[in-house]
């Protein structure tokens, strides 16, 4: 009987650990790709600007997704300069 029941507190904590674990990842992951989905909005609309003409392909935007704002200003930064970004 006593075996039972510390066997039983054993696998909650351990359910319990699990649990806090896959939260922590799944927060993770759900925040790269909210800043994935944020950076291809952003990436979109400064494609609309007429003088803007980057590709949207993957390289662009994982940077733009990756480096959320920073990541745009840097992908404009290397239009700019005249950097081929079309893979």
């Amino acid at each position: 009987m006593v075996f039972e029941l510390v066997g039983i507190a054993i696998l909650i904590i351990f359910i319990i650990i699990g649990v806090v674990i896959l939260v922590k990842i799944g927060g993770l992951l759900l925040r790269v790709l909210l800043h994935v989905i944020l950076g291809w909005i952003l990436l979109f609309l400064a494609n609309l600007f007429p003088y803007v003409n980057i590709p949207i392909n993957l390289l662009t935007i994982l940077v733009a997704g990756f480096g959320g704002v920073f990541g745009v200003i840097l992908l404009l930064i290397a239009q700019a300069l005249g950097i081929n970004l079309a893979i």
